[in-house]
């Protein structure tokens, strides 16, 4: 099994239990405080890997695009996870995640648009089944 492939997979399998712990721990406290909280321990947890790994040194390489990019990516994710927790605090686990998973979709999207990336046949079908069942899930 690639190694890309195991990743992505250990991805999923934390989404799910970040929603679900997240839900949890939205209990009587304001959304935007949680993903506060959580954004410190993530911080504390990526810089903690990036010292024991020693890839400090790497910093003065990043480029000018590099730094654009991952600020770009960075403030993106904020925004995400600002309406993910809002949407998790009032919504239902299964519809909320289902509804940001139509990500992939856009994802797809946007890739071709702004990667060049490919859109084949067996994409435009994964999608829309993905549409598809996010919509079945979502919807009453």
């Amino acid at each position: 099994m690639p190694s890309w492939l195991i990743f992505a997979i250990l991805s999923a399998v934390f989404a799910a239990l970040t929603a679900i712990f997240a839900k949890a721990g939205l209990k009587d406290i304001n959304s935007d405080l949680a993903m506060a909280i959580r954004t410190v321990i993530i911080l504390f947890i990526a810089w903690g890997i990036v010292f024991f790994r020693g890839y400090t040194s790497q910093l003065s390489s990043l480029t000018k695009n590099n730094w654009i990019f991952l600020i770009l990516s960075a403030i993106a994710t904020g925004l995400s996870w600002i309406f993910y927790f809002r949407a998790l605090q009032v919504g239902k686990v299964a519809a909320v995640s289902a509804i940001d998973k139509g990500s992939i979709v856009l994802t797809v999207l946007l890739a071709f648009i702004f990667l060049k990336e490919p859109i084949t046949l067996r994409t435009v079908i994964a999608i829309t089944l993905i549409a598809s069942g996010m919509l079945v899930m979502a919807l009453k």
